[in-house]
């Protein structure tokens, strides 16, 4: 078998992947809000919701982002997307981590609030785009009635688009999304006692 042999069947081999690919995309007719929930023990769901964000900046798009629990962290990201004013609303409504507020009633009314400032979002025909960051972690709580929520979800407008991120998505919102991302953590730094860096986690 000659090189020129091997270059035949690889040139042969992709053109009938480009061929069945070409089927496939040309059946891909259908264009909605998507309902995406990013969740899972590994690192990156905020992060890759951030990317959606910038990706929908870049295409003019409004977009509104809601943070349920983070409110108490600086991050790089708030900062960056400050410069995109005109395009983005930031409510930063979370108390912090559970454990750092250790109060439960307080909690459950940041939550509250936090969804009531969402669902403005959600009826506004103005955003394109909604990040709802750390919902899960108040659902998982049961800040929040699952039931109320995945209804103001499944209703939001047909263009709308959607993201839901933190752990322990609930098995009703993972039923209603039309996309869901589990991060596996594989490894991680924590765990050999290297703390949060700027940059890296915030």
């Amino acid at each position: 078998m000659t090189t020129q042999d091997d270059d035949a069947r690889w040139a042969e081999k992709k053109r009938k992947q480009k061929a069945a690919r070409d089927k496939m995309l040309a059946r891909k007719t259908k264009e909605k809000g998507l309902l995406m929930v990013h969740t899972g023990k590994g690192k990156g769901k905020t992060t890759a919701a951030m990317g959606l964000v910038m990706r929908a900046l870049g295409h003019g798009k409004q977009v509104g982002i809601v943070q349920f629990v983070k409110g108490k962290w600086e991050t790089g990201e708030r900062v960056v997307l400050e410069k995109f004013a005109d395009q983005i609303t930031i409510a930063v409504m979370g108390e912090g981590f559970s454990w750092d507020s250790q109060d439960r009633q307080r909690d459950i009314a940041a939550a509250q609030a936090a969804w009531t400032t969402a669902m403005e979002m959600i009826t506004d025909p103005a955003y394109d785009l909604i990040l709802l960051d750390e919902l899960n972690i108040v659902l998982r709580y049961d800040h929040l009635p699952i039931a109320d929520v995945v209804a103001g979800l499944t209703a939001r407008r047909p263009d709308l688009h959607i993201i839901v991120t933190g752990r322990n998505a609930k098995a009703e919102l993972i039923e209603a999304a039309d996309m869901v991302t589990d991060m596996t953590m594989v490894k991680h730094h924590f765990r050999d006692d290297v703390k949060a860096q700027v940059g890296i986690e915030f």
